[in-house]
């Protein structure tokens, strides 16, 4: 199974703290200062070198900062899905995502799918949040 792995700028700490909040469990995080000094990956900071969390479906996602002397932007073109098993969740979730966000497509039904709506988070990280088509 893929597993996204997403970077950001000096807010990933936030922003898989910000995902396991959301969606349960709890990041496992790995600062590039925990990396051996004795290599170029050792930098004093707290930017995330590695993150994962695991989420009770058995998926995951992962995540790092990237390096100060390597800038980026969030990311762009690339949209995280993530299915719900209800509408009841897919409100939950997608109004949690969009708090300090952009909505992009407001959750709602639509013909393939219970509920469906796209989102840009605080963080820059666009999502995808749907639900099965119930008959």
């Amino acid at each position: 199974m893929p597993t996204p792995y997403i970077f950001f700028d000096g807010t990933c700490r936030d922003a898989m703290t910000f995902y396991a909040s959301i969606f349960g469990g709890t990041p496992d995080l790995m600062p590039w200062s925990e990396a051996p000094e004795d290599t170029p990956e050792h930098v004093e900071t707290d930017r995330i070198m590695h993150a994962y969390l695991a989420f009770p479906d058995g998926s995951g996602l992962m995540a790092a900062d990237n390096p100060a002397s390597i800038p980026g932007m969030p990311q762009q073109a690339v949209s995280i899905s993530h299915m719900v098993e209800d509408a009841k969740e897919g409100t939950r979730v997608f109004g949690l995502l969009a708090e300090g966000g952009q909505v992009l497509d407001s959750f709602e039904p639509k013909f393939f799918a219970e509920g469906f709506g796209m989102v840009v988070d605080k963080f820059g990280t666009s999502w995808m949040i749907h639900t099965p088509l119930t008959e």
